[in-house]
């Protein structure tokens, strides 16, 4: 499988721990920077490694900052990404089979080397579910959205408003 990675400073140590991780595994490996663990910018790297899974250039991406939470959000602004945040296995594991993502976000400052590893490999080896069709058919509900710009043509059942009480 071919792998892009990303970081910004603060994810820096961890993506070369799972760039050595992916490439024992036998996985390909790009790296998107940075290259140091000088101050930058997550989106100058989330952008570029989430097009190359786009592009079908790699088949998924792993992004690391130090909440996760910037790349993710970054990452999902892209179209046709699928980006989790995920400091567990279970989460790793549920984002692939029920939400088939294709970018894993990692948060640095939360998660260390050896869970790291075991979230991504988790995440690599988990296959999307489709036994009766309605993990297919929800990832296919949400990933339409990319293309509406009228949220009244999504037709999607039970809208719910809440209401805000004052006293």
């Amino acid at each position: 499988m071919k792998v892009a990675v990303a970081c910004d400073h603060r994810g820096y140590e961890a993506k070369e721990l799972i760039k050595n991780f992916l490439q024992r595994s036998g996985h390909e490996v790009e790296d998107f920077g940075t290259h140091e663990s000088k101050s930058c910018d997550y989106p100058d790297y989330a952008i570029p490694a989430s097009q190359s899974v786009r592009d079908e250039k790699a088949d998924r991406a792993i992004l690391i900052c130090g909440s996760g939470l910037g790349m993710c959000m970054t990452a999902n602004k892209i179209q046709g990404i699928r980006a989790a945040l995920c400091y567990d296995e279970l989460m790793a594991q549920m984002s692939r089979s029920h939400n088939n993502a294709n970018v894993l976000c990692l948060p640095a400052m939360l998660v260390n080397d050896p869970l790291i590893a075991r979230i991504v490999d988790v995440w690599l080896k988990t296959e999307f579910e489709e036994e009766d069709g309605r993990h297919h058919r929800r990832v296919h509900k949400m990933m339409e959205a990319e293309n509406v710009h009228d949220d009244s043509v999504l037709g999607f059942p039970g809208k719910r408003r809440c209401k805000a009480t004052t006293k």
